[in-house]
């Protein structure tokens, strides 16, 4: 049976995130207090003991979820012996795309931290606070949600993230992503929830912040990833660093193609999952999918001890 490892992206954070795995061992440690020392910020303390406001800043959020990923995974390179080559693919949601990198050892996590804080702050800026929305559709088809944004002529509303079936999120300015839920609602009798996030994220309103960033992607030292990285942008598989640099720029204003990873993943016999990260996002995305599906969760120190 083949495996697959999988690393969550934004919206998986909870302050004391990773706190009980820093607290035990010193492949732990090293990983955030590289990031703190990289960011020079005490980045660490916001993530174990700040306030929630503070972490959900979106240049906190990104390098704060990738360190606690790589932490994990390190403790499990070294109490477990798990190694990367042991795995047929690597994929991250969104962010996390950044941490399969890192633990691919494709990038650096010293300029992985820096190219998600700048990335952060980018994405941040490009729309103004409150100018954007995001919105989870839940029990749709992807074609009717794309039928009814066309039909309706909206100028920025987009699907930013397809997660499994019977989960899509949109973005776009705020009062069209109002719009379009009431027709959600009226047309296709679906319920939505509007997302608590600062901006609308994987929509062309992020291409300012592409842009921004750019050059700071296009000039990281990158090897090729050991195992291959199944793309956010393409739903492929990727073996190539500089094809990696390119898909992550188109990353940051595209949608989110996380159903279709995973469907790539089951055509190439992935049957069995393991999520290193905060939270259990996306095990319970792989629950939705009608198979049988092996998967296991490494989220803290217990899930360690077993």
């Amino acid at each position: 049976m083949k495996k697959s490892i999988l690393f969550p992206g934004q919206g998986s954070q909870y302050v004391g995130m990773g706190l009980d795995v820093y607290e035990a061992f010193d492949e732990a440690k090293e990983v955030y207090q590289e990031v703190d020392d990289v960011l020079q910020t005490n980045l660490s303390d916001i993530i174990f003991r700040g306030e929630a406001s503070n972490l959900n800043l979106t240049a906190n959020t990104q390098p704060a979820i990738m360190a606690t990923g790589v932490a994990i995974f390190r403790v499990l390179q070294k109490k477990n012996n798990l190694k990367i080559t042991d795995f047929s693919f690597c994929a991250g949601h969104s962010l996390g795309e950044y941490t399969a990198l890192v633990c691919a050892e494709s990038l650096s996590l010293a300029d992985a931290a820096k190219i998600l804080r700048a990335r952060g702050q980018a994405m941040q800026s490009a729309v103004k606070l409150g100018e954007g929305s995001m919105a989870a559709v839940l029990g749709s088809e992807i074609k009717d949600i794309e039928q009814l944004i066309k039909e309706s002529n909206y100028s920025t509303v987009e699907i930013s993230n397809d997660n499994c079936p019977g989960q899509i999120v949109i973005s776009g300015k705020k009062l069209e992503v109002d719009e379009c839920l009431i027709g959600i609602k009226q047309k296709l009798s679906k319920k939505s929830i509007s997302l608590p996030v600062s901006a609308p994220f994987h929509c062309q309103l992020m291409k300012p912040a592409a842009e921004e960033i750019k050059d700071l992607i296009m000039n990281l030292s990158m090897k090729n990833p050991l195992i291959p990285i199944v793309s956010n942008v393409t739903a492929e598989a990727v073996t190539q660093a500089d094809e990696v640099k390119q898909l992550l720029i188109q990353q940051i204003y595209k949608r989110v193609r996380w159903r279709e990873i995973i469907e790539y993943m089951f055509k190439n016999s992935n049957d069995s999952f393991l999520e290193i990260g905060p939270g259990k996002a996306l095990s319970g995305m792989l629950k939705r999918f009608k198979k049988e599906i092996e998967i296991k969760n490494y989220n803290n120190r217990e899930d360690l001890e077993l």
